[in-house]
């Protein structure tokens, strides 16, 4: 029991020596490790904080992202849609065009032939017409005239036994040249009929026409012959 006493006895002083009150300085130590802790707290927990608001960023981009891209794909597949719907009027558009253009270009072709054609022609007015050339009736010229023409007659033929003779008036239009031969001879005007009875009196009234024998047409001094178109009427009664 002794024993045991003294070394409570001895254990005491070491005891209170270990609980013995920090110094100041160590306070201080201990405030500046807490402060520093905690301020790197504070760092850490913002990061975390802009870390966090960075990923709330980034899933709404995401978001709007998927939502633009759907958008951009539906509006691919009505174009697309659009495209194979007008496949059929575009075709028939650009047909249109290259038949407009291909108009132009024959309106174009005309219009130089025209004016080629008018240039040779104010050509041949302006000059003095020779023995034989082809004229039109004028002033300047005297037309030719029929000189057997009491004596030819249309021979006409009537085909139905009770039908009578086509009548009415026929215009042939003759070629004369500078003999006064006939050379071409065409249906100017024929009758209003349209059996077959008045198609005949109009081919013989072509075919009478061509046998008549005319003074050919000249200027009006009578020293240069002409070949010239005219009329010709016959009267069918």
């Amino acid at each position: 029991m002794r024993a045991v006493l003294a070394l409570l006895l001895f254990a005491l002083p070491l005891s209170a020596a270990a609980a013995k009150k920090p110094t100041a300085a160590q306070l201080e130590a201990q405030v500046k490790t807490l402060t520093e802790e905690r301020d790197d707290l504070k760092q850490r927990l913002a990061g975390t904080e802009d870390l966090q608001q960075e990923l709330v960023a980034a899933r709404k981009a995401r978001d709007v992202a998927r939502s633009e891209g759907e958008t951009a794909r539906k509006e691919a597949e009505q174009l697309k849609a659009s495209l194979r719907e007008n496949q059929g009027g575009s075709d028939a558009l650009l047909k249109e065009l290259q038949e407009a253009r291909q108009a132009v270009t024959d309106s174009r072709a005309k219009m130089d032939q025209m004016t080629t054609e008018g240039e040779e022609l104010r050509r041949k007015a302006s000059t003095v017409p020779s023995e034989g050339d082809l004229v039109t009736l004028g002033e300047e010229v005297v037309p030719a005239r029929p000189v057997n023409l009491n004596r030819v007659t249309p021979r006409l033929k009537s085909t139905g036994l009770l039908s009578g003779r086509p009548k009415g008036v026929v215009v042939v239009n003759v070629l004369i040249n500078e003999k006064g031969d006939v050379v071409a001879a065409r249906l100017l005007q024929g009758l209003s009929d349209a059996s077959p009875d008045a198609a005949r009196a109009n081919e013989a009234c072509v075919d009478a026409a061509k046998r008549i024998v005319f003074d050919p047409a000249a200027s009006k001094d009578g020293k240069t012959r002409f070949k010239v178109w005219q009329g010709v009427g016959f009267y069918l009664d």
